[in-house]
């Protein structure tokens, strides 16, 4: 258990964007969904979803704007929206526990996986190389979670000579981005994608 914990692990603390709603029921346990924003030192928010059990929270009392701090694991699975494929990205609680005001803001996230697709490269439009690629990380019971993530400059590069199958350490952030997509019917909508933001990764 501990070796599955090591290989994937988050770090929050942040302020209460959503307050725990019902989500889904498992084994007899009820599970709440939340978002918790956690500011970037330019200023700029990740609104990071979190899915937690009833029994972390049943005795705290929460409102929207408390900070709080969150660890756990980072959690993938897909759901099938408008007929398409979408994988769900989310942190799933471990420990739960308010912080207080004048807690700093905290996001780190630590994962010990395999490459299960073929990096892709690009340039930002500002020049600077970018390397996405796919983490299929382990975890109990025999599956695994397909984690985004995205490579910058130095990282980008070395990223981009991996092979597919080469087990990598990777530590950064959970970031969240907004992005316009075009529907079939022409409106233009507003998505959100999530994905850790690479500092330093390792074979």
């Amino acid at each position: 258990m501990d070796n599955i914990v090591e290989t994937n692990r988050t770090e929050l603390s942040g302020t209460i964007i959503t307050l725990p709603e019902y989500s889904h029921k498992s084994y007899g346990e009820i599970f709440y969904s939340m978002t918790v924003g956690v500011y970037r030192r330019s200023g700029y928010c990740d609104r990071i979803p979190v899915i937690i059990s009833e029994r972390l929270i049943w005795d705290i009392e929460l409102a929207e704007g408390d900070t709080v701090q969150v660890t756990g694991q980072i959690r993938t699975y897909n759901e099938i929206v408008d007929g398409k494929n979408k994988l769900n990205i989310v942190v799933f609680a471990r420990e739960f526990m308010p912080s207080g005001e004048g807690a700093s803001d905290i996001n780190k996230v630590y994962l010990e996986g395999y490459l299960c697709k073929p990096p892709v490269r690009r340039v930002s439009p500002l020049g600077r190389e970018i390397c996405d690629i796919m983490l299929a990380v382990n975890r109990m019971y025999n599956k695994s979670d397909y984690i985004p993530c995205i490579a910058w400059g130095r990282n980008a590069v070395y990223a981009g000579g991996l092979s597919v199958g080469t087990k990598i350490r990777v530590s950064g952030r959970m970031q969240s981005r907004e992005y316009k997509k075009r529907l079939e019917n022409g409106e233009l909508v507003t998505k959100t994608a999530y994905e850790v933001s690479i500092s330093r990764m390792e074979e």
